[in-house]
């Protein structure tokens, strides 16, 4: 699966993208801190979420779009689904160790494309964290890739968990931290709840920025 997006993507979404992403980051009142700390090449970006609203306020700072690692049942909406087909989303069962998202992840990273993964699984409550989930060690651990942690806040006053409608009366913040990497570490599930929790540690740190 190559990094490039389906005709429809291509030829009907992309080209609005120059216009459509300083759009976006104006009326979502989006600021952004650290956008130095973005590097060449591929990555993993690793968030906190609170809000359905994350992936593209995420979209929207990056230069190159990101592949979203997305719970399966948001595909089951018609509408939802059709977009997320065609802006680069991978469905995960969620509870299940889905072997087959991580290969394609990992597949995805060797090639050069840079994909974003929530290490808490779903999203927290305004204001909290949730204990990181082991997928987000194991992709660091085995890729080699370099992490990117990152903070969002707002998110969860402008489209909170249940809300319909977003609301346009409060700022947006993304924080982007330092690149890490984990590369030589040896490749168990030890290491990968150690990395996992050290990242979702520094996702914490920014927070406090």
């Amino acid at each position: 699966m190559p990094c490039g997006y389906s005709s429809f993507a291509r030829f009907l979404l992309l080209p609005w993208c120059p216009v459509v992403k300083p759009a976006f980051r104006k009326i979502f009142k989006v600021r952004v801190r650290g956008a130095e700390n973005i590097p060449n090449g591929s990555f993993i970006v690793a968030s906190n979420h609170r809000s359905h609203l994350d992936p593209p306020v995420l979209n929207s700072v990056f230069p190159e779009p990101l592949h979203f690692l997305a719970k399966e049942e948001l595909f089951k909406n018609p509408v939802l689904g059709f977009i997320l087909k065609h802006a680069r989303a991978i469905p995960v069962r969620r509870g299940s160790g889905d072997v087959e998202v991580l290969e394609l992840s990992l597949e995805l990273l060797h090639r050069g494309c840079s994909i974003c993964i929530f290490p808490e699984g779903t999203r927290a409550k305004p204001g909290e964290f949730l204990k990181p989930k082991l997928g987000v060690g194991l992709l660091a651990v085995r890729s080699g890739s370099t992490i990117l942690p990152v903070y969002i806040n707002g998110t969860d006053k402008v489209l909170p968990k249940g809300g319909r409608f977003p609301s346009f009366g409060v700022s947006v913040e993304v924080v982007i931290g330092k690149p890490k990497s984990y590369r030589g570490l040896q490749d168990n599930i030890k290491a990968y709840r150690k990395v996992a929790v050290d990242i979702m540690d520094s996702i914490k740190e920014l927070a406090s920025c």
